[in-house]
């Protein structure tokens, strides 16, 4: 019997078995569309950091409290954080380097009037808008004396300003930030890219220390600076440690702009394989699923079996036929969980909820470990199916 043949009969016998059939491929389709959507969501962030930090030049330097061997690790577990003196200390010695701003980053809930959401908050010095170029649309930047007071001033995202004050005119107003009155003096033009892309849209810089009375700490997470010159950055890196060695010891690291892409890049990798991991336990419950059914159908197609041996069926006949029909099994529930899938993550991405990108190796992946799950589960009911005795086949009830 040839494989068209072979074809033809598992379709007649899927079709004679429509709901149980659905019903297997169930298993599959969930795995298959977790695989898609959480690896598109891990993809879509990652692409998302990456153009923002690009956006930003290469010649920005970012230190962080903690050893460098356990930032890059991912384990945050610093002696000590910055303070405001670790700032002015790391500022007098590049001054005529670079610029340097403070970073106390948080989320926050932001409310005007019933409108509310919840957003970034990004507190800085006056001279952010030198490190991370940052363009307002209108209004104007916080100045130094209203760093230095710890004015109730913001700086607001084109998101922010879109859903709080729906495109009315924002400057003066007064914006709740966790519950404290903040007059708005700045809207930062649009930058786009979705929840988490866009930075500054949907955020609210002020003061960092403003920020600091928000949270409570006047711990500082990171130290943000950018040399007037890319060739500057060896040089900057060395007067930033020479600042801070006396007083943090080895505690801390001076990260560029590409080292820090390289990190993120690999947590977030690791991150992504994880949930792509997770996501294909649904995956093998779906091949188990799958033998289970074609156990199931060998045991109630017995006596056929039987009557095709003993009129010439050979053995490969009858494993290609139960095979067949496991693949066949895994392929549609494969294709309906890609279609899917991809379906879901361009749907997360319209509503701007979180950036997702479907990547054609993902897609691949996810179609290439449906196949397998298929085959893998079908040899051993296929197998069984093939070495019934004939005589014992017919005799079965």
């Amino acid at each position: 019997m040839n494989f068209a043949e072979s074809f033809r009969i598992s379709l007649k016998a899927l079709s004679a078995n429509k709901g149980r059939a659905i019903l297997t491929m169930l298993g599959v389709i969930i795995g298959v569309m977790s695989v898609i959507l959480l690896v598109s969501i891990g993809t879509g962030v990652s692409d998302d950091i990456t153009g923002q930090l690009e956006g930003l030049g290469t010649n920005v330097i970012y230190v962080m409290p903690g050893a460098e061997e356990d930032i890059m690790s991912g384990m945050f577990l610093p002696a000590r954080q910055f303070t405001a003196d670790d700032v002015d200390a790391v500022a007098d010695r590049v001054s005529r380097l670079a610029s340097v701003t403070p970073m106390v980053e948080t989320m926050m809930r932001f409310s005007v009037g019933n409108n509310e959401m919840m957003g970034g908050v990004s507190g800085m010095s006056a001279a952010a808008i030198d490190v991370f170029d940052v363009n307002l649309d209108r209004g104007r930047m916080y100045s130094a004396s209203e760093v230095n007071a710890g004015a109730r001033v913001a700086i607001i995202g084109t998101e922010v300003d879109r859903q709080l004050f729906a495109n009315h005119d924002s400057i003066g107003q007064e914006i709740l930030v966790d519950g404290q009155r903040f007059t708005v003096i700045g809207v930062t033009e649009e930058q786009g890219g979705g929840a988490m892309g866009g930075g500054l849209d949907t955020s609210v810089m002020m003061p960092f220390t403003s920020a600091q009375r928000l949270t409570g700490s006047q711990d500082i997470g990171m130290i943000a600076v950018k040399t007037h010159d890319v060739e500057d950055i060896d040089q900057v890196q060395a007067l930033i440690r020479q600042a801070l060695l006396p007083r943090m010891g080895n505690d801390f690291a001076a990260f560029t702009q590409d080292e820090v892409m390289d990190m993120m890049g690999a947590m977030i990798a690791v991150l992504t394989f994880m949930l792509g991991g997770i996501a294909s336990i649904s995956l093998l419950v779906g091949g188990i699923g799958i033998m289970n059914i074609m156990l199931v159908s060998v045991s109630e197609r017995t006596r056929e079996i039987g009557i095709r041996k003993a009129i010439g069926a050979k053995t490969y006949d009858i494993m290609s036929q139960f095979v067949i029909e496991s693949v066949l099994l895994s392929v549609l529930g494969g294709l309906i969980g890609i279609a899917l899938g991809a379906l879901g993550s361009w749907g997360i991405a319209a509503t701007g909820a979180l950036p997702s990108v479907v990547s054609i190796w993902s897609v691949a992946l996810a179609f290439f470990f449906s196949i397998s799950v298929g085959v893998f589960f079908g040899v051993y009911p296929a197998w069984r199916a093939s070495k019934l005795d004939p005589i014992d086949a017919l005799r079965y009830e």
